[in-house]
């Protein structure tokens, strides 16, 4: 909810403000990679080990929130052995304590991405962040708007209800696509609209051969899919997990801010909400995030959606892809 908009998580074609925060490898060609695409509980994990087995790649997660380490049942990240043997990229590699931007996947990356290739191997990449997603392979460029502090200090006055208001006057389009009840994003957003009017469209410079697949799902179907696994990992130990993440020393705000279940959780370890009340609550904003993803993946028209059991058609369309 992962969500899609962090500390530099904007998009820019005002070429006049964009400067290069850090050095990205070259590529001299574009590399081959296979990008897996979906609402939340779809499948994309077990579709993505799969397919790595099957075409002898390795996996890249999207994910704005696997990135962090302990973060584990709460952001549904998969298991050593649901990935059997599969190599996994971008996960566990930051401090939850600590800020991971869209700059940082993006140069971490695309390293990784130059090594698999370089290797031999197919790179695929995997999750439910679409921002971060985009501006790896190039589809969008990440403008360098420095941290407004004067405009954030008035900001984080303000309720979450309040700052999507502003944000959804002033960007329509970017307010259907962030979590409206996650503060930080939404006032990431609004810096950026003040620096450069709004947040820019996509761009089209990628730097990646691709085939986009995206996993198609009825909605109801994908409902039953989302409270299923909300309750599995809520038996599974969601719930005692955060508790040892307070204890070592993540913040209850610095809950709120990895948004969806950790701000759910926040609240329910203040008492706020039982337990019952905690899962009805996710129910429903799990389901909103699905919608707000599907809402973003529909803009690319590169993406090839099929039903999650079409595998042999998905696995045809790789081989063609690789035989160009």
């Amino acid at each position: 909810m992962a969500e899609l908009v962090d500390a530099h998580d904007s998009k820019s074609c005002d070429r006049k403000v964009m400067r290069v925060r850090f050095s990205l490898p070259a590529l001299v060609k574009k590399d081959n990679a296979i990008v897996i695409v979906g609402p939340t509980s779809s499948g994309k994990s077990a579709l993505a080990v799969a397919l790595a087995k099957k075409f002898n790649g390795e996996v890249i997660s999207a994910d704005s929130r696997q990135v962090y380490k302990g973060l584990n049942i709460g952001t549904g990240k998969i298991t050593e052995r649901e990935m059997k043997g599969v190599p996994h990229h971008l996960l566990d590699v930051a401090n939850p304590k600590k800020l991971f931007t869209a700059h940082d996947f993006v140069k971490i990356g695309r390293n990784k991405i130059k090594d698999i290739a370089r290797r031999g191997k197919l790179p695929i990449i995997a999750g439910g962040t679409g921002f971060y997603i985009d501006a790896l392979v190039g589809r969008i460029v990440l403008p360098d708007v420095p941290i407004n502090r004067r405009l954030r200090k008035e900001l984080e006055k303000k309720t979450a209800v309040e700052l999507f208001a502003m944000l959804k006057k002033k960007d329509s389009r970017r307010a259907s696509e962030v979590d409206p009840k996650n503060p930080h994003r939404l006032i990431r957003a609004l810096e950026v609209v003040q620096a450069l009017g709004k947040v820019p469209r996509v761009q089209s410079k990628v730097l990646y051969d691709m085939l986009w697949l995206g996993i198609e799902a009825p909605r109801e179907t994908l409902e039953k899919k989302i409270r299923a696994r909300l309750r599995a990992r809520v038996k599974q130990g969601m719930i005692s997990e955060t508790k040892k993440l307070r204890k070592a020393g993540l913040s209850l705000k610095r809950m709120e801010a990895l948004g969806l279940e950790y701000r759910a959780l926040s609240r329910h370890l203040q008492k706020e909400t039982t337990r019952s009340q905690m899962i009805d609550e996710l129910d429903y904003e799990i389901s909103r995030f699905a919608k707000r993803q599907l809402t973003y993946w529909k803009r690319n028209k590169n993406i090839i959606w099929l039903k999650s059991n079409a595998r042999r058609d998905m696995e045809r369309r790789i081989q063609t892809f690789l035989k160009r």
